[in-house]
Order: structure tokens, then C-alpha cells, then sequence
């Protein structure tokens, strides 16, 4: 019988006791949590939440930031029964709101002073009855219906011990896990529902595929609200792993050099901006040292794609892949700490050209496709031999096949029971008992998937030709000037784009040939710099068809944000809202366009 997953973290823990289970830095020391006080503070949240006449699987919300009491939290309601509902902690009121009464939520934790603020005007209006705030600090403004959490911890103590035990014991497989809102690129968001025979299926299949364990060290720098870190620190916790919290994600990369990991799940853009920096710095860099670099980089190319291939280097390849590590890669491998093993990554496609340059300098990016719907993970690089335009192979106990319109389908134990409260929603998405993933794509002899685009997104030009967005920003994505890149061509006579520039490495380059400038605006109306990224986007954009390359471009003086509601919790784009926010610049684009002609 498979085991569930609270009783089997109950036993793990209790036998772990004193090593360390979760770090977290608090005013700037490290501190570490025991399995032991996992399991305790667990426990004790249970028992408050059993103390505050919790039914069985009342929903209960978590509205914060990554750190301990998350976990603490979030283990808690699961222990007591009940059914954890994560919140994005960049979620504005009204999308916190309308999570709060989809789920019939009561109970929420909250993270911060900015999510408590939002959380009490719920509470004014009744939409919730009780916050609890996770850390001392927050202000609860004399709201008797708030309260710390050492404080609602305490209450715990008052439970009966016999409902505590009835609740462990009447555990079943079919008690849902969790509800995760999937971000909503379009529409509102949609309550998954995952119960512990998906989790069980997932940990299932990653035990026959990857080896983790408790010499592993990870960093929990990803929202915990998302399902890939979610569903991850679950499986360190399966496996005795440590893992890190980081609490604010923009200290990544310098927590990375102190932590020094050997795992990490991360997004494509991490990769990405990494890339971009080393690239950046290249440019400034004297032409000894971009020599240098470059016939590194080959060797190193050159050397991965045998090993890749099974395939044995030369004596002098090998002798010029030592030199070039120990000159060149020991020292790109030290911004990711120098001690990874492996990298999951997941959310969206990487970049061909980008994985192979982190794979040909020794970095494993482990690159993977999946959905909330399937409780992360579909499919995987995996082995040697893989294709980098796939996404790899579908994990052990998970069907993949093609459907109509060239969908990808997916069947197995991993995939959710449904949408919360949503019959008709839930039907439409599945297809005799096969899961629609809304992407299209194809199944090569190998095995491997390869994702070609997503059917909901492909925009049609006014000339009848079909655009993958995704393919085209992802080809500009690469240039170390781009940050973002937001595509516009559906019902339109050509491509164009709006293009945020990565302002660090434009005004280094601005300075180094003496551009003068007073402010972002005035640096990207600069002839100069408008025609630098005309030539980039022309040598990029090589490989594409001309239907599919950027004619025009707009370059904007700031980012997509969340708190404008053009990007998601996931960093994907609200291309409706992004293209409503700019439509006077989209306009110019076009108008232009039909002046010079």
C-alpha cells in the first residue's frame, strides 16, 4: 500500500531528530530548524487548528514569503486534516480575495506587513475570520481578530490529544493535498486539486529517475505557493535533504556563494540572466581575455557534445578541456556555489543555446516540463543522449501521447482529480481520462517530447501566418541587452515587439563609448542605442522564418510587473494587458510602419 504522506514524514522526521531539516538567515545569521522542531511545530499548528474547530478538510490559506513558518504552516493543516491553499505573496487585495472566497477560506497566515494589510481588509469585510501572522514583527494593528504566531501556536496545547490521533488515523489517500490557483494568463485562476495519491505518484516516479539525500543541500528561493518548489520541498523532506529558505528571491545568487548547494530547482530566467551577466561582462572585457573566453567556450562545446553523445574526446581535446576548466569554468561554476550535482528546471522552455553552454562548463541543468495539473513534473533531460530542443522524456509511470490539433495529452497518478468547483471546467480539460495540456507538440522516436508551442497563444498575422510567441521572444531572450521581450502580431501585417532592455548592461556600454544621458528615457530615444538593437535583432534573428522575425520594436523604461498585472506570479506575460497597457506604443509601431510605406 502506498504510504501517505503525512504519516511518512511523521516517521522520517521523528527518526531524523537533531539533524538539520530547514536554514533560514534571520539579521544576517544563519539558523537552523531540527526535524524534531519541524514535527513540533507542525504538530502544535495542528492542534491550534483542531483547537479553532477546523472540520476535516477545511481549506486554510497561506499568504507569505518563504521561511520556516511556511513549512511549519503548511505541514500543520496538512496533519490536522485539513487542506493547504498557497497565495502568491506579490498577489494584489482583489486577487487575494477572490482566492479567499473561491476556496472558502477562514484561516490565513500571512507572511508580512504588506500581505497583513491586505489580508485585514478581507477581514473587515468579513471574507475571512481569523489571521495569523507568522512573524513578531508584524503590526496587527490592534485587530482582535489577528494574532501572532507564537501565540496561535500556544493555543494548541489545549486540543484533545484524542481528536489529534483520529484525524492521523483517519487519514486517506483521497483527502486533498492542496489547492494551487494556476496563475491566469487569461481569466480567472483555477483551484487545482491535488490529493495524496498525486504527491505519492510523484515522489514515486522521481525515486526511480534521480538519487537526493541527506547530504543534499537545496535553496527554497522560488515561491513556495508555486507547485515546482512546492512539490520539491516536499520531496527533500521525502528524501532527508536540507533545504534553504530564502525569504527575498533578488538575494539569490549571493546566497548561492554562501550556501554553496548541490540541488536547485529554478526557472529558465535564472539561466538566462546568468547568462546574459557573464556575456556582458565579455563586452568589456580586453581582447585577450574575450580570446580567451571564446576558445575556452569551444573546447568546452566541443568536448560536452561527444560526452554527450557517448562518444570518447582526443587526448589533446581532453588535455585543452582540463586547461580551459581549470582557467575559465571553475570560475563560471563558482556563481552557482561550485558544488551542484543537478539542476531541475521547469516553468518554461530553456533555451538550447543556453543549456548547452551551462552543460558544456560542467553546470547539469536538468530541464523539464510539467503543469500544476500534474502536480509538477510530465517530462525530463535525463542520462546522456537527449535532445536539447526536447523536453525530454515523460518520468517513470506518466503516459505521454499526441491528440488532436497536436496536443500533448498526459495520463497517470500524478494528474489531479480536477478544478475546484469547476464540473464543466474540469470536463472540458480532459479527454478519456487524458489530462490536456493546452500545449502542442510531438513525440520523436526516442521518446522524447518535444513542445512546439502553446495552442492558446499561437497569434495569426493578418497574412494568415501562425506565430509562436514563445519561439521568437525566447530567440531575443538570449541577447545579454534583453530583460524582457513581449511580442505583438496577432491580426497584424508583421511582428513586433516591445523590448525591455537589461539597464545595467546598456549603461555600462552607454559609458564606455561616452553616451551621454540624463535619464532611462532619454538613453532609448538615443539614435545610437536605437540602432545598436536594430543590428542585434537582425543578427539574432537568423535562424527564423520572415514571417516570424520582429519588423518593429518599441524599448521601454521599465519592467512588466505583477503589481500592473502584466506578468503572473510565474513570470508569465498578460499579453491582453500588457497590449491594453501600450497600445498607444503598438499603435506607433503600425502607424509608422504605413507612413514609410
Amino acid at each position: 500500500m502506498t504510504q501517505h504522506l503525512v504519516s511518512s514524514f511523521r516517521a522520517k522526521f521523528a527518526a531524523r531528530n537533531a539533524t538539520t531539516a530547514i536554514r533560514f538567515k534571520e539579521q544576517d545569521l544563519w539558523q537552523d530548524i531540527t526535524w524534531s522542531a519541524l514535527l513540533d511545530n507542525s504538530d502544535r499548528v495542528a492542534k491550534a487548528l483542531l483547537f479553532m474547530g477546523c472540520e476535516v478538510q477545511t481549506k486554510v490559506g497561506i499568504f507569505a514569503n518563504n521561511r520556516p513558518e511556511w513549512s511549519f504552516a503548511d505541514l500543520g493543516i496538512l496533519t490536522a486534516r485539513c487542506v493547504t491553499v498557497p497565495i502568491y505573496p506579490t498577489n494584489t487585495t482583489e486577487q487575494t480575495r477572490y482566492i479567499v472566497n473561491n476556496a472558502d477560506i477562514d484561516y490565513l497566515f500571512v507572511g508580512g506587513q504588506e500581505q497583513f494589510d491586505k489580508a485585514l481588509h478581507l477581514l473587515k469585510a468579513n471574507d475571512l475570520k481569523l489571521i495569523i501572522a507568522l512573524t513578531d514583527s508584524i503590526d496587527l494593528k490592534a485587530e482582535p481578530k489577528a494574532v501572532h504566531f507564537s501565540d496561535f501556536i500556544k493555543q494548541g496545547d489545549q486540543a484533545a490529544d484524542v481528536e489529534f490521533e483520529q484525524r492521523l488515523n483517519d487519514a486517506t489517500m483521497d483527502d486533498l493535498v492542496t489547492l494551487i490557483y494556476t496563475s491566469g494568463t487569461t481569466g480567472q485562476p483555477k483551484g487545482v486539486m491535488l490529493d495524496y495519491t498525486n504527491f505519492a505518484a510523484a515522489f514515486s516516479s522521481h525515486d526511480k529517475m534521480i538519487d537526493v539525500s541527506e547530504s543534499d543541500t537545496s535553496i527554497a528561493f522560488l515561491p513556495l505557493s508555486h507547485v515546482l518548489e512546492r512539490s520539491w520541498s516536499f520531496y527533500l523532506m521525502h528524501c532527508g535533504a536540507t533545504n534553504v529558505h530564502l525569504e527575498n528571491p533578488k538575494l539569490i545568487i549571493d546566497v548561492i556563494a554562501e550556501v554553496k548547494p548541490t540541488l536547485l530547482v529554478a526557472v529558465p530566467r535564472l539561466y538566462e540572466k546568468i547568462y546574459s551577466t557573464i556575456h556582458s561582462r565579455l563586452e568589456s572585457a580586453s581582447k585577450v581575455k574575450k580570446a580567451l573566453f571564446n576558445w575556452a567556450t569551444g573546447v568546452g562545446l566541443n568536448h560536452f557534445k561527444l560526452i554527450h553523445h557517448n562518444q570518447q574526446p582526443s587526448f589533446l581535446l581532453a588535455q585543452q578541456h582540463k586547461l580551459a576548466d581549470k582557467l575559465i569554468f571553475s570560475k563560471l561554476r563558482g556563481i552557482l556555489g561550485g558544488n551542484t550535482r543537478f539542476l531541475p528546471c521547469g516553468g518554461a522552455k530553456v533555451d538550447p543555446d543556453i543549456n548547452q553552454f551551462f552543460q558544456s562548463i560542467g553546470i547539469q541543468i536538468q530541464a523539464g516540463y510539467g503543469m500544476t495539473e500534474t502536480t509538477a513534473t510530465v517530462c525530463c533531460h535525463r542520462g546522456t543522449d537527449y535532445d536539447f530542443g526536447s523536453i525530454g522524456l515523460p518520468l517513470p509511470d506518466i503516459e505521454v501521447k499526441i491528440g488532436d490539433d497536436n496536443e500533448i495529452l498526459v495520463r497517470g497518478n500524478a494528474v489531479m482529480k480536477g478544478y475546484y468547483n469547476m464540473p464543466e471546467e474540469t470536463a472540458k480539460n480532459f479527454i478519456d481520462g487524458w489530462l490536456k495540456t493546452g500545449d502542442a507538440g510531438k513525440i520523436l522516436a526516442s521518446g522524447e517530447v518535444v513542445m512546439t508551442e502553446r495552442i492558446k497563444e499561437l497569434m495569426k498575422t493578418s497574412n494568415g501566418k501562425y506565430i509562436a510567441p514563445q519561439l521568437v521572444e525566447g530567440t531575443l531572450n538570449k541577447d545579454h541587452f534583453i530583460d524582457q521581450v513581449a511580442i505583438v502580431a496577432d491580426s497584424r501585417h508583421f511582428v513586433s515587439a516591445l523590448i525591455v532592455p537589461s539597464f545595467e548592461a546598456l549603461e555600462e556600454y552607454a559609458n564606455s563609448i561616452n553616451l551621454q544621458f540624463s535619464s532611462k528615457a532619454e538613453l532609448l530615444r538615443h539614435s545610437h542605442i536605437v540602432t545598436m538593437f536594430e543590428k542585434r535583432l537582425q543578427d539574432l534573428q537568423g535562424e527564423l522564418a520572415n514571417f516570424e522575425k520582429v519588423k518593429k520594436f518599441k524599448l521601454l523604461n521599465r519592467e512588466f510587473c505583477m503589481k500592473k498585472g502584466e506578468i503572473t506570479p510565474t513570470l508569465k506575460l498578460r499579453r491582453k494587458v500588457i497590449e491594453s497597457e501600450y497600445k498607444k506604443d503598438i499603435d506607433e509601431m503600425y502607424n509608422s510602419d504605413k507612413n514609410e510605406r
